[in-house]
């Protein structure tokens, strides 16, 4: 009661001080960094105006989530800007630096992947994820590593460039199968790279068209003259070419690249989908779902900056949803990511690459960090009120898959061919409504907003997507707590149980009665409940007894229960058959007084769990071997024997290095303890020299024949 009165009073001084400060907010442009009651950041937000973004979390109502997040707002800063688009950069760089807990966090993506030609003497063809200014030339970004893989070795195969790492001293197969010019052993001319590089420049930029064309005539060229196993090796290219690159269904006629932004918000959680157009043909897709936690667009929106924060080359357009709840200036920034080289960035290294001149400095949003932590530092900061994850677990949520998997929502081709008179919002007529106008003011790209046509097709198309994959997502959440929580009432119906909430299940391991160990797991509505799970070291039993190692636990464990009025389960789980069973009921019933149902997990000769059994005396309990209740029951074994095995593991490695010391004269318990808390392992004791015992009191002899002890051993 004491703690919350405290934490009331603790709450009015912090509010009160809060008032002071709001009083003091400028008309101004900026972000607002939000603290809690240890001075931690926990959101970050940007406002065009600060005063009015900044007073809208302590005014009025708020949802159930915004209302936890205002609960733990203790202090807040703010830094200004000249314009709202120096406040996006900074917002998405003092995310980067603060991870706050209550921003959107992008902490399941990753640099996107490229395919590099390097800038060497004898070039080859790469797959990165860091674009360098190293004078080499970069394609992409490719939504996921596999597509990048993929066309490396589609390339491999039609143009001869090196594969080795380091050259080689005689040719290799690949020289034998055409993949190569060997380097190794022929002088190659660089002009002879300058079109194998040309050539690959063609082909990713989108002209594999053409290079199939001329593909086809020489191989009906070779095929007249005879050539026929070239014949077949052009042919074979070609159908690499069309495997790899004509997977795309949805075209539009202009040939642009664009991103195409969607998304959908439902019980506290968005997911956002991007569509990549590339030479006007849907290449790929990426879905994001995460919790959010203020206005849902201008959450959106900062995950699109933050995004391409982290995305060094950007497409021709950026194709984004309209607000339509038609809501003020963005002011709830929500990602995180590392500062990506710009556009310009690839461009000049490309052309760096082309001209082999120098690569000319260009300003990227990184330096925006620099003076982000300059500001910072400067005192003149402000922040706004973070989340808690949604009322949904984000683990289970995001368990649940990403939807990458889920099927396309699409309509027809021809739906998407870009035509002439379409009517396109563009980003710098919706000024900082939606925030659209600063993000092309950073990236220096198209973001368009379209209202009608085609464009607006493929943003519909994305959010239909999103909104998919988000109802899969809860759906799979659904079934999850169906094979779960339904499957524990229905074990507990077969078995003739009221209740089946809390189970917990014991398993026993050693290897020839050495080093004897028991686990615990609990379950919980059928899902495990780690922070309960509990080891024990057989205290009392020799040799491998399985019986009695069972009967030392099971006493060990519900005396303790009954000493500490820990709540008693509604099942205990033993792995074995009639005998565990019954020596589990003896201890709880004859030693404890102890009512509370026994069942056995028997084992069938692969070690696999074969059936329940229940009961005094015990008896099979028939369940189908497909159901969700056997399926929870195999969980259930699966899960205490690992815990078990690890366990056991971890005391047989201990009691390895234990003996391996103490064989040792002179090395008693606490000279033992001491060696390996300096060292760290046996190993690295074993690499020591003389004078590095010297510091723990070991003279010279003794390390001498420590050292000659352990490298015997060895």
């Amino acid at each position: 009661m004491d703690t919350h009165l405290e934490t009331i009073q603790e709450q009015e001084k912090a509010m009160a001080h809060i008032r002071d400060k709001l009083a003091l907010l400028p008309e101004l442009p900026g972000c607002y960094l939000m603290k809690n009651r240890e001075g931690t950041i926990i959101y970050v937000g940007k406002a065009k105006i600060l005063r009015n973004r900044v007073r809208s979390y302590f005014t009025g109502s708020h949802a159930g989530k915004t209302q936890r997040l205002v609960a733990d707002i203790r202090d807040f800063e703010y830094i200004v800007t000249s314009s709202n688009m120096e406040a996006l950069i900074l917002e998405c760089n003092l995310i980067k630096l603060h991870q706050p807990r209550y921003n959107v966090l992008l902490k399941d993506d990753k640099t996107f992947p490229y395919i590099k030609i390097t800038n060497e003497r004898h070039p080859k063809l790469e797959v990165t994820r860091r674009v360098l200014k190293d004078k080499a030339r970069y394609f992409g970004p490719y939504p996921n590593a596999y597509a990048a893989q993929q066309t490396k070795k589609l390339l491999d195969r039609m143009y001869p460039l090196r594969k080795c790492g380091v050259m080689p001293k005689e040719v290799c197969l690949y020289y034998h199968m055409g993949q190569c010019l060997a380097p190794c052993v022929k002088d190659i001319q660089k002009e002879d790279y300058e079109g194998i590089r040309d050539e690959i420049a063609r082909f990713l930029g989108g002209s594999h068209e053409e290079i199939k064309k001329e593909l086809r005539r020489k191989m009906e060229e070779a095929a007249e003259d005879l050539y026929f196993e070239r014949a077949k090796e052009l042919r074979d290219q070609i159908a690499n070419i069309e495997t790899v690159m004509e997977k795309q269904k949805i075209n539009a006629t202009d040939k642009k690249d664009r991103d195409v932004f969607g998304y959908s918000v439902d019980k506290g959680w968005m997911c956002v989908q991007i569509l990549y157009i590339r030479q006007g043909k849907m290449i790929e897709r990426h879905a994001s779902s995460f919790p959010f936690y203020g206005e849902a667009y201008a959450d959106f929106l900062s995950y699109v900056t933050q995004y391409y924060s982290d995305n060094p080359a950007l497409p021709q357009e950026i194709l984004l949803p309209y607000n339509e709840a038609g809501s003020g200036a963005p002011a709830a920034g929500e990602a995180r990511s590392a500062i990506g080289p710009s556009r310009a960035d690839i461009m000049a290294a490309n052309e760096a690459a082309d001209a082999d001149g120098d690569d000319g400095e260009e300003n990227s949003p990184e330096e925006a960090g620099e003076s982000a932590q300059a500001a910072l530092n400067a005192g003149t900061a402000g922040a706004a009120p973070g989340i808690n994850a949604a009322d949904m677990n984000v683990e289970e949520f995001e368990a649940a898959g990403t939807g990458a998997e889920l099927p396309m929502v699409a309509e027809t081709q021809g739906e998407y061919a870009a035509s002439s008179d379409e009517e396109v919002q563009h980003a710098s007529e919706l000024g900082d409504l939606n925030g659209a106008a600063a993000l092309q003011q950073w990236l220096n790209v198209k973001a368009l907003v379209p209202k009608r046509g085609s464009k607006r097709k493929m943003v519909e198309m994305a959010c239909e997507n999103a909104r998919v994959s988000l109802e899969e997502k809860f759906r799979l959440i659904e079934r999850n707590e169906e094979r779960t929580s339904g499957a524990a009432d229905r074990l507990g119906d077969a078995m003739g149980l009221d209740s089946l909430h809390r189970v917990e299940a014991f398993d026993n391991s050693n290897i020839q009665g050495t080093n004897p160990v028991s686990a615990m797991v609990v379950f919980l509505d059928g899902k495990p409940a780690k922070q309960e799970y509990r080891k024990y070291k057989v205290r009392t039993v020799k040799g491998a007894d399985d019986y009695a190692t069972m009967r030392e636990v099971i006493r060990r464990r519900y005396e303790r229960v009954l000493k500490e009025g820990l709540p008693l389960p509604d099942l205990v789980l033993v792995d074995g058959g009639k005998g565990q069973i019954s020596i589990a009921i003896d201890v709880l019933e004859n030693e404890l007084g102890l009512s509370v149902p026994v069942a056995g997990l028997v084992k069938d000769a692969k070690h696999r769990t074969a059936q329940l059994m229940s009961g005094d005396p015990p008896e099979v309990v028939p369940l189908a071997r497909d159901s969700e209740e056997f399926y929870l029951l195999q969980r259930i074994q699966d899960e205490v024997h690992r815990f078990a095995i690890s366990f056991h593991r971890e005391q047989r490695a201990k009691s390895m290095v234990t003996s391996k010391l103490d064989s040792i004269p002179g090395v008693g318990d606490k000279r033992r303890q001491l060696l390996l808390k300096h060292f760290g392992s046996l190993k690295k004791i074993r690499e020591a020299s003389v004078e590095d015992f010297r510091p723990l009191s070991i003279g010279d002899k003794l390390a001498r024949q420590i050292l000659e002890a352990l490298k015997n051993e060895s």
